[in-house]
């Protein structure tokens, strides 16, 4: 069976101790980063199919992946939701926006 996607460190040996035989390779930065947005993607389609709690941990997990990539911490990424929950708020009052009318 082909998969070609980026998986979790473990899965390889969870494969193997199945008895089945994993064909990996290490990712250079650039197929690594591209894998990471498709993981992303591919994650996030998971969970709206499921809406399942677990397939949005797995959502975070490829986040902090990202976070990790572009050499930043979780409290950078945390800072910087902070600072936008601050300057245009978060979505927590539910608001549907249906229509701008210029004037």
């Amino acid at each position: 069976m082909i998969h070609n996607k980026l998986v979790r460190d473990l899965i390889p040996q969870i494969i193997e101790d199945d008895g089945d035989e994993a064909v990996t390779r290490v990712l250079e930065d650039d197929e690594y980063y591209q894998a990471l947005k498709d993981k992303l993607l591919e994650e996030v389609e998971e969970y709206l199919e499921s809406d399942d709690h677990e397939e949005l941990a797995d959502v975070l997990e490829v986040i902090r992946a990202l976070v990790d990539y572009h050499s930043m911490t979780y409290e950078d990424l945390e800072n910087t939701r902070k600072m936008k929950l601050q300057e245009r708020g978060g979505f927590s009052e539910r608001i549907f926006l249906s229509e701008v009318i210029e004037n």
